[in-house]
């Protein structure tokens, strides 16, 4: 019997508003239950969740059109509403955001003076001649000011798309070349790692490749001594003209809100446009019902603006909460930057990804011993699979009374698939629980349902925060080559997983980077989740090599440093993930390197390693935060054996 990490005591779970939902629309002996009636019942769960969080906005009499039909349903067709005026819900003086930058500059904003900033700047967009299905851009760190631009553009039904400043030059061209904005909101700079990044280039050549920009709001940041050179006109955000009222548009459910991008590293980015009234919804289950966020609450994520996680945590505003923002490195200049943070702030969730949970446990960061964390009870981690590993390193070293949770989607549906549960124990490496609302599967290549084995993650209901479709692509056949090529009417979502018999999901990495050594399917996070028990070893990634007609388990070790590859080392990670696994798991080669190439939101990317040591090209290296990394990877003698 599997033995928990964590179970919450009678009170949390009494406390609860899942537990307030599921008394106020039934009665169920069991998350299961109530989860499989959300399904069953689909519409009328989405409407009795619209009633239960209070939407403001008029739901109309039908919640559903063509419900067997994935793409084709249609969400609340009737419906009005308005995505910012449900995020200002109030104009008081409690404390909406806290922003901090890494430099220490500390900044607190109520929630009447956020609606003041977005006002004022709704006020100008709307003077330069922004309407309703325009786009505004905004290649920004995660401070207010991005915030307010959202809110502003969402008001009056603007369609808000971003990336955050670390992208290069052709990644944002990439991006904003495609969805073609009217106004772009920039800044002249960030921090990082200690240094200050001058942004005024990017931006100079950004407002000269992308010619629909005919405006820009400028942000100062670091005070660039750049001259801005752009052929449109420009304003600092500080000199817009103040605005006193916010007039919020009543707008269709499945009006654009967000134009979104994949990562890209397969080719030019996919434009994902996402709906206001799905993306609310969505949002307002997986925070007032998954992770249990009240007006008390102090939220943080560590995100940019140019990942989804980012869109998540702002909506964390339609639940009156405070929002936590932070830009910066998050191990600088201390490996617990921000984890000081967290307890200055008296942070109540903390949200990260499973690669910093992964890098204190290096580092040997011990949070119980050296900070409070007094009103921390929520600790959500996504980007990539967590370790059994980095579980056991929350609860031993950071928290004992906390709720870890483990969360998986995408940017394709601007949520999660599977997620946290405050009423619901914590396994270590499993996700706890699927989402409500979500007809969650795992398939086998046949498209026949599995339980406790391994398979292909697919959804097989319409839920609302699907994409209302892909920008530039009118008969929506890109759309429906993304997810529904697999299977007719079953989204298909990429992700290798299993559901055990608990209900919980445990995720083994993307499907198009599963390795198929003998013909037997191993997910990449299978492996790293046993590599992370090897102390020497920092980071790792794994890739298949082509070797005549089967396929070689390849493994790339970043080790602590002054430590190198020797022949006991290797034969120690053998041995650690062949006891663990099965002898189809265990690398052929290890190969030490100096770094991992990641994308810019930090998910590992195997299938760029994979293409360069089969000497293949990257399509994209512009995705990546770190693109020189892949050279170390090409034309490898260890590999021509």
């Amino acid at each position: 019997m599997v033995k928990p990490l964590w179970t919450p005591d009678a009170a949390r779970i009494a406390n609860a508003q899942i537990t307030a939902f599921a008394d106020a629309v039934g009665s169920f002996s069991s998350y299961a239950e109530l989860h499989a009636w959300s399904c069953d019942e689909s519409p009328t769960f989405w409407s009795r969740l619209w009633d239960f969080t209070g939407v403001i906005g008029d739901k109309g009499d039908v919640i559903l059109e063509n419900p067997d039909a994935m793409p084709g349903a249609r969400w609340f067709p009737q419906a009005r509403l308005n995505f910012a005026r449900n995020l200002l819900r109030e104009k008081s003086d409690r404390t909406a955001i806290v922003a901090r930058l890494e430099t220490g500059q500390r900044r607190e904003f109520s929630y009447a003076q956020v609606f003041d900033h977005a006002a004022t700047m709704a006020a100008a967009l709307k003077s330069f001649d922004v309407v309703a299905g325009d786009r505004v851009a905004a290649f920004m760190p995660n401070v207010p000011e991005t915030v307010f631009g959202l809110l502003s553009a969402s008001s009056f039904g603007a369609v808000w798309t971003s990336c955050s400043p670390d992208f290069g030059i052709n990644g944002v061209i990439d991006r904003f070349g495609q969805s073609t904005p009217s106004v772009l909101i920039a800044c002249d700079g960030y921090h990082y790692g200690g240094k200050v990044i001058d942004t005024i280039p990017i931006v100079n050549q950004v407002c000269q490749a992308v010619p629909s920009i005919r405006h820009v709001i400028l942000v100062t940041i670091i005070d660039s001594p750049t001259a801005i050179d752009v052929p449109v006109p420009v304003v600092h955000v500080d000199d817009l003209p103040p605005a006193s009222e916010l007039e919020f548009t009543a707008l269709p459910f499945d009006h654009p809100l967000y134009v979104m991008y994949s990562s890209g590293t397969t080719g030019v980015p996919k434009c994902i446009v996402h709906g206001a009234g799905g993306t609310l919804l969505q949002h307002l289950k997986e925070h007032r019902l998954h992770t249990d966020i009240t007006p008390d609450d102090r939220m943080f994520y560590f995100t940019t603006c140019g990942w989804m996680m980012w869109n998540w945590l702002v909506t964390g505003l339609a639940s009156g909460c405070t929002l936590m923002l932070f830009d910066g490195s998050p191990t600088w200049p201390r490996a617990h930057s921000l984890i000081d943070v967290a307890d200055e702030e008296g942070l109540t969730i903390f949200g990260t990804s499973a690669k910093y949970i992964s890098s204190l446990q290096k580092l040997r960061v011990k949070p119980r011993e050296t900070h409070k964390l007094t009103r921390l009870r929520t600790i959500l981690s996504t980007g990539s699979p967590l370790s059994d590993e980095g579980f056991e390193y929350v609860y031993r070293d950071f928290k004992t009374d906390v709720c870890l949770s483990s969360i998986s989607g995408g940017t394709d549906i601007v949520s999660c698939f599977a997620l946290g549960n405050p009423a619901l124990p914590v396994v270590a490496g499993e996700l706890q629980c699927l989402g409500l609302g979500m007809a969650v599967d795992i398939f086998d290549d046949a498209g026949s349902s599995l339980r406790h084995a391994k398979g292909e993650l697919v959804c097989t209901q319409p839920f609302p925060s699907m994409p209302i479709g892909f920008w530039n692509d009118d008969d929506g056949s890109r759309y429906a080559d993304a997810y529904f090529d697999t299977w007719d009417n079953v989204w298909a979502h990429g992700d290798y997983g299993e559901i055990t018999d608990r209900g919980s999901m445990v995720i083994y990495g993307r499907s198009d980077a599963v390795l198929n050594p003998g013909g037997v399917r191993i997910g990449t996070a299978e492996i790293y989740r046993q590599v992370e028990k090897v102390d020497a070893v920092v980071d790792a990634i794994c890739v298949g090599q082509q070797v005549d007609d089967d396929v070689s388990v390849i493994l790339f070790v970043v080790l602590r440093e002054g430590v190198t590859l020797s022949r006991e080392l290797s034969q120690d990670i053998r041995a650690v993930i062949r006891a663990n696994t099965t002898p189809r798991h265990v690398p052929r080669r290890i190969i030490q390197v100096t770094d991992v190439p990641r994308t810019i939101s930090g998910k590992i990317v195997e299938l760029a390693v994979r293409n360069v040591i089969h000497g293949e090209p990257v399509k994209n290296v512009d995705a990546l935060a770190n693109p020189g990394a892949l050279e170390q990877y090409r034309d490898l003698p260890e590999l021509q054996q």
